[in-house]
């Protein structure tokens, strides 16, 4: 080895420590030119790390050297004389033994890893593995750190070379993960047996049996670091559990219980520091959602709350970015609420909050309010008949006489306005003011103002009663509160204009006075939060106000949104992609005029990227792993042991991908969305854009933030709908053959976007992505008919199919046994995931029409399994509603399934749930119009069945009224489809009496329909119930309210009108029909 050549690459590395720009910048530059090409290096390298030179000197080496050794697959490597590499491979062990510093003792292992990733594979190298069992089971301590490191740092890239030695590695862990003398051995074999895990075959029985042995061990090593407060080496434990938890294969099943109860003990261990205890919570989040079966199966739910509801209670974060026990302790109830069946989380649950309600303790009480308020997304379903239960627990907190319990309550109320919207709107008169008088009170005063945002985005009419001092308190708070108050006012003022539509008008003009200085806002902070919700209220105004009373403002409020993007800020701009967005709706085509410059901004925020993928702010040690590669030079200097682990390359992409950056992950997450509504609305002016955003929204399919892969799929969804409209298309015709075909252009589309589309779903394991493609497919099929299907119909019904069977992948539980049948009790959630899918096949139907029939056999059964009396209201209302319009699809080729279907609707007509009862209405009468079965037979039964639908008071829930309109309905197609069967003198009188209909204004056609194929066939038998028609009539032809019956039925009815006219002239008058008449 030539001595100059080894100093001066020594010289070099002692330059690249220095802390001068200019010399690391020429070291490098010099590195890479007459050193690192050449093979000379890895040998040179090796003799500079053996020899007494400076600890960073030596460390930089040891990186370099590694380095140059990985280079293109080991190409410098293999260069090398063969007598070289043997003596490396020799020297390097006693090298890495004799080393006192950690950090660099760790590098060189890395090295030797390194090595062994090349030569293993190739049969070389024999002596290391002697080597490592010798070093691992030595009595000198320093021995077996050593070893068990290497062993780790090559399992971490050649496991695969170790196979066959399984079994003797787990018997050496058994003794290393107990080691009496080292942390650093058991910690070290904890990560070791992390690495292992990954490459255990799901059929080797032995191994699995093996690894689930040393679990307990790996448990105790954790309980020690957290004990003796070693934060990095707690890190290390839990970052390998939360890989254990989210391995496909089931190494965690039977230990789940006891993990469980491990991570509960050290999140509620108060004599652990914040940092240790929100690690333990956050793997017990990460077990909640990965290990959802095996928590149900055990019923761990109420334990889990019993040990979270104490945390609940502890201090609070100022900031809500910073992590404390508290708030990932709500966390996990959310995710219960939200991956378990509701009836296992809500009951445990609301016995706790009634008890902590009960305490003295105010921070008890506040954290029962809290703990309420999040469970509320995922149960809201299971808590709709018991909110007689929680309004007076609602009510006491509102009225507790410690502050922090009222902010809590108003947090709650606003969860609860959110997904309970009809049980709300119930409790205006006591909500209302009760909230306001929260707003009254400084120290409430924020938390009050969410929840009247959220209280006045569902008071729709009912508002009118409220506005004047609603408006009147709210604006005078934008003068005297402080920014984040006025915050939260601007957003509930903006709410107010949502539901009072156009009664806002007389308050736009002196609100946005006081507004339009928030609009000019530069600062930071709470100035950059209230700039951007004041562009969102602007748009709110806007959309309630319409179009000619706000255009004075549009021309500014549109430079205001552009200035907001130039501010750097990603907030900013989405309030201003929204806003953009918002105008699209109000003005329509007028908006074109923008669109060259709003497109191209949307476009470059779709294209952007997050801090976490390239726009890394480098650590040292990453700087350092990317020295001599000529990308980030200037910053190849001190390398410190905290930055160890990031030293691989692979390490550093794998952090790259977890650290997204919300903000602007928020931004691409809204200009995916506003560019399929900008389209949607601006039309065929922005066809020169079409292209362009097609392919920036197929690139985010693949991006790891699930609300960016869902607005893309939304927006291209979209975006085949208008591009189909455009076209000009003839209605399309039923049939799995493509009678009408599609424009060519739009064929290509589709072809475009469909296949990666499909492709996400094979690896999407996000429910909400994969309901969304479903819900997206399922209304495009509907637009744009047969056509979108061809060529993919067996992709589309496989998905429905997977997901119906519950094994899609975003359904799957690696520790769910494959022959058990899938867990009938679901989260909220997963119900609505199946009912997406019920949305596919019911859109297929529709489509195929007769052709779907042979589908039908395989279907039916997959969408009748979800009635049951155990299976949740949602999963049964879909069930029905999703037969009812397979019906509707099918028609007369739907008469071979008549008797099962009439069957299970019979039942279904008898659930308990208004809801279901409906849908079995509207079923059951699709069944009878469109069976060719003669089913007169089962009229009667039929008639008693739907005749309790029928009693509803006026004041009766939503749910209730829309039954009966259903099973006005059903009656009604029973009429048109056997008049005889019909007893129509016990029939008319209840159906004429619960006319007009109160909700489903669809359900009016059949209703009319009945009444003119009376009128035309047996008029007789309406002459006692004219006068009972005539008012709605009157009603449902009022051109002042919003259309009920359609063109069709209109023209119908006023035929009928006028010949009614000419029996009858002044009752028509008297109906106040006359404007309807003939020559009127």
């Amino acid at each position: 080895m030539d001595p100059n050549f080894v100093q001066g690459l020594h010289d070099l590395l002692v330059q690249a420590t220095l802390h001068e720009t200019a010399k690391v910048n020429a070291a490098t530059m010099q590195l890479n030119k007459e050193y690192f090409k050449n093979e000379a290096c890895i040998p040179a390298l090796t003799q500079i790390i053996a020899s007494p030179a400076d600890q960073g000197v030596k460390q930089l080496a040891a990186v370099e050297l590694r380095k140059r050794i990985m280079l293109n697959s080991g190409d410098l490597w293999i260069k090398v004389p063969q007598a070289d590499r043997d003596q490396i491979k020799r020297n390097l062990p006693d090298i890495t033994l004799a080393e006192p510093v950690k950090i660099v003792r760790h590098q060189i292992s890395r090295v030797i890893s390194a090595i062994a990733s090349i030569e293993i594979p190739l049969g070389q190298w024999p002596e290391l593995l002697p080597f490592l069992h010798q070093c691992a089971t030595s009595a000198q301590v320093a021995h077996r750190e050593v070893g068990v490191y290497i062993l780790y740092t090559v399992l971490e890239n050649i496991v695969e070379g170790f196979q066959e030695y399984m079994q003797t590695l787990f018997k050496l862990f058994t003794s290393l993960v107990q080691d009496p003398e080292s942390a650093d051995v058991r910690v070290t074999t904890v990560r070791a047996l992390g690495v292992i895990a990954q490459y255990i075959d799901a059929d080797d029985k032995a191994d699995i049996k093996a690894f689930q042995s040393l679990l307990p061990g790996m448990i105790v090593v954790l309980g020690q670091c957290l004990d003796a407060g070693e934060e990095g080496s707690a890190r290390e434990i839990f970052d390998v559990f939360e890989t254990l938890l989210i391995l496909e294969i089931p190494l965690l099943g039977k230990n789940i219980p006891e993990l469980v109860q491990f991570f509960l003990q050290c999140g509620g261990n108060r004599n652990y520091t914040d940092e240790l205890r929100v690690m333990a919570l956050n793997a017990l989040s990460w077990t909640v959602k990965y290990k959802k079966s095996k928590i149900q199966q055990a019923n761990l739910a109420a334990a889990i709350l019993g040990g979270l509801m104490p945390i609940t209670t502890e201090t609070e974060a100022d900031d809500l970015d910073d992590e404390v026990p508290s708030r990932a302790a709500l966390r996990i109830i959310d995710s219960l609420a939200t991956n378990l069946p509701p009836q296992q989380v809500y009951p445990a649950l609301h016995t706790l909050v009634q008890q902590y309600m009960s305490s003295a303790d105010p921070s008890m009480r506040r954290g029962a309010m809290l703990a309420l308020g999040v469970v509320i997304e995922g149960c809201s379903e299971f808590m709709t008949p018991l909110m007689a239960q929680v309004w007076p627990l609602i009510e006491a907190g509102l009225g507790d006489a410690d502050p922090t319990v009222r902010r809590a309550t108003c947090t709650a109320v606003a969860c609860l306005c959110e997904w309970l919207e009809e049980e709300c709107l119930g409790k205006h008169a006591a909500l209302v003011p009760a909230i306001m008088a929260q707003v009254e009170d400084p120290q409430t005063q924020r938390e009050a103002c969410t929840a009247l945002d959220a209280l006045l985005e569902i008071l729709h009419t009912v508002i009118d009663q409220y506005l004047h001092p609603l408006m009147e308190r709210l604006v005078g708070l934008l003068d005297t509160a402080p920014n984040r108050v006025k915050a939260v006012v601007t957003g509930a003022i903006g709410s107010a204009a949502h539901a009072s539509r156009d009664k806002f008008l007389p308050y736009f003009q002196p609100t946005m006075e006081k507004l339009k200085h928030f609009l000019v806002l530069t600062g930071e902070g709470e100035e950059v939060e209230l700039r951007g919700i004041t562009m969102d209220a602007v748009g709110t105004f806007a959309d309630s106000i319409g179009k000619e009373a706000f255009r004075p403002y549009f021309p500014d409020m549109m430079k205001q949104a552009f200035a907001g993007i130039e501010m750097g800020n990603a907030r900013l701009r989405e309030c201003s992609f929204l806003f953009f967005g918002v105008m699209a709706r109000v003005y329509g085509e007028e908006f074109a005029a923008y669109l060259p410059s709003v497109v191209p901004a949307l476009l470059e925020s779709c294209k952007q990227t997050e801090h976490g993928e390239e726009n890394l702010i480098l650590k040292n040690g990453e700087a350092a792993a990317l020295f001599g590669t000529g990308e980030s030079p200037s910053n190849a200097i001190t390398i410190t042991e905290a930055s160890e682990a990031d030293l691989n390359v692979e390490d550093l992409d794998s952090e790259k991908m977890l650290e997204v950056n919300s903000a602007i992950a928020v931004e691409k997450e809204i200009a995916a969305d506003t560019l399929g509504t900008v389209f949607a609305n601006t039309r065929s002016h922005f066809l020169p854009y079409v292209e362009q955003s097609v392919i920036e929204l197929i690139d985010l399919l693949n991006h790891y933030y699930e609300g960016i892969r869902k607005a893309a799929t939304d927006s291209l969804f979209e975006i085949i709908q208008v591009f189909y409209e455009l076209s000009d298309p003839q209605e399309w015709q039923a049939g799995k053959e493509v009678k009408v075909p599609l424009h060519q252009n739009v064929k290509d589309l589709i072809g475009h976007i469909l296949p990666p589309l499909f492709e996400m779903y094979e690896s999407e394991d996000d429910k909400s992505v994969v309901s969304a493609l479903c819900v997206g497919f399922a209304e495009t099929l509907t637009k744009v008919g047969p056509g979108l299907a061809e060529g993919s119909l067996d992709v589309v019904s496989n998905i429905a199919i997977q997901i119906l069977e519950q094994k899609a992948l975003c359904q799957q539980d690696p520790d769910q046994d494959e022959s058990e049948e899938p867990l009938e009790d679901q989260a909220e959630y997963d119900s609505v995931l199946i009912s997406s899918a019920g949305d596919v096949v019911a859109a297929l139907a529709n489509v195929l029409g007769a052709d779907f029939s042979q589908a039908f056999n395989t279907f039916r059964p997959l969408i009748s399994k979800y009635y049951k009396k155990s299976r949740s209201l949602s999963d049964r209302s879909a069930c029905i509603g999703c037969l009812a319009e397979i019906i509707a699809g099918m028609k007369a080729a739907i008469t071979p399934y008549t008797e099962p279907l009439l069957e299970l609707f019979y039942r279904a007509l008898g659930d308990e749930e208004a809801e279901v009862a409906s849908n079995a209405a509207f079923a059951a009468g699709l069944l009878v119009l469109h069976s060719e079965i003669d089913l007169s037979g089962q009229y009667l039964p039929l008639l008693a069945a739907l005749r309790p639908l029928f009693a509803v008071a006026p004041d009766a829930p939503a749910a209730k009224l829309n039954a009966c309109d259903n099973a006005a309905g059903a009656v009604s197609r029973m009429i048109v489809r056997n008049t005889a069967a019909v007893p129509l003198d016990q029939v008319l009188p209840v159906l004429i009496g619960v006319l007009p209909l109160k909700s489903d204004f669809l359900e009016n056609r059949p209703v009319f329909r009945a009444i003119f194929h009376l009128f035309r066939v047996n008029p007789t038998v309406l002459v006692p119930y004219v006068d009972q028609l005539l008012p709605v009539f009157a009603h449902v032809l009022d051109p002042t309210t919003e259309d009920q019956i359609g063109d069709e039925v209109r023209g119908e009815l006023i035929n009928l009108v006028n010949a009614l006219n000419n029996e009858s002239p002044a009752k028509i008058q008297a109906a106040g029909l006359g404007p309807f008449v003939s020559g009127a």
